[in-house]
């Protein structure tokens, strides 16, 4: 299936996780917060929350600095 991350096409096996998805691209799971078609998804459903085809998944990295 293919799902966009970050804008990205990224073409992921069915019934792939959030989780699963993060280690797929080699993305730390500490310091990010993830939105499903503009929907926070808490960090602690990663591991059960299963993809749909063509959901878009935003991913957000927390830095340092101002």
């Amino acid at each position: 299936m293919i799902v966009y991350v970050n804008d990205q096409k990224v073409e992921a096996a069915d019934n792939t996780t959030l989780l699963q998805l993060l280690t797929q691209l080699n993305t730390p799971s500490k310091g990010i917060a993830i939105a499903i078609n503009q929907e926070i998804i808490p960090s602690s459903n990663w591991g059960n929350h299963s993809l749909k085809g063509g959901e878009k998944i935003l991913v957000i990295r927390a830095t340092q600095g101002g």
